[in-house]
């Protein structure tokens, strides 16, 4: 199948454009609790194409080792970075002040 994914790819970067049915997507609302009649109790779910997740997955994977490899983020940035969280910036920050 990889191969098949692979090529769908490759047609899509030569034609510079996505194709229609990785556009779309079916929004449903999930119901979280309480009260029913409360819109603010439901959350919107999009289901989009299963291709188009998988390919954003492999190309955001693909930018991240870049990333990391190229060290474009400055070392004290924690957010979006494997193994780092913004709690333990925050925490950082706050020895650094009380230190």
């Amino acid at each position: 199948m990889i191969p098949y994914l692979a090529r769908l790819v490759d047609i899509t970067k030569k034609n510079n454009a996505i194709p229609n049915d990785w556009k779309k997507s079916i929004v449903f609302h999930n119901y979280k609790g309480r009260d029913r009649s409360i819109v603010g109790n439901y959350m919107p779910v999009s289901l989009t194409s299963v291709v188009c997740k998988q390919m954003e997955h492999v190309t955001a994977g693909y930018l991240r080792q870049v990333r990391e490899m190229r060290e474009w983020l400055y070392e004290c940035q924690h957010g979006f970075r494997l193994g780092y969280s913004c709690e333990i910036q925050v925490f950082t920050f706050c020895q650094g002040i009380a230190g």
